[in-house]
């Protein structure tokens, strides 16, 4: 998926049907829904999950946090804007 695709689907109430949790999880971010990106970011434990877990400590301002997440995740910590990081992970997600 692209970051238009995924951009377009913000408009709607809900995500997608079909939809990983984690790109649930990032859906909800992106719409300002802290807590219930993190309980879908939590549902999981893969390394998706943790890097969008990753992802979300670090919008809260939690980098030590971000960091152990990023290593359960098997990815450098990120140090662009968060829609950036955001878009890299909706194209691998």
């Amino acid at each position: 998926m692209d970051r238009s695709e995924f951009e377009a689907a913000l408009t709607a109430d809900t995500p997608p049907q079909g939809w990983s949790r984690p790109l649930q999880a990032l859906w909800h971010a992106a719409r300002g829904d802290w807590t219930a990106a993190h309980e879908l970011a939590q549902a999981g434990d893969d390394q998706a999950h943790a890097w969008v877990h990753a992802h979300l400590h670090r919008i809260e301002g939690d980098m030590s946090n971000a960091r152990y997440w990023y290593g359960r995740a098997k990815q450098p910590a990120a140090d662009g804007t968060f829609d950036d990081e955001r878009a890299a992970m909706v194209a691998k997600l």
